[in-house]
């Protein structure tokens, strides 16, 4: 192994990692492209909502919009602390 050859696999690695985290960007905002305006918004004052009451995670929070034909069902799981 030469020298440059320590620099190299460096940049693949890192190269992968940034491949890797805009696939999960990209993923993210196709989730939320079919999503209304308003949900962002509305998610948020839930979570202050709950929050005055219970202290929870961020990442203990799912929000899913469901969409029928003419229905729309909001799901919003929580992990509560023990």
């Amino acid at each position: 192994m030469s020298f440059f050859d320590y620099f190299r696999t460096k940049k693949t690695a890192t190269a992968n990692m940034a491949k890797e985290r805009l696939q999960i960007i990209v993923a993210h905002e196709r989730n939320r492209r079919g999503r209304p305006d308003y949900l962002d918004k509305l998610e948020q004052e839930l979570l202050e909502v709950i929050g005055k009451y219970v202290k929870i995670n961020r990442e203990d929070v799912q929000v899913q919009l469901d969409q029928n034909d003419d229905c729309a069902v909001l799901e919003l799981n929580i992990t509560l602390p023990d």
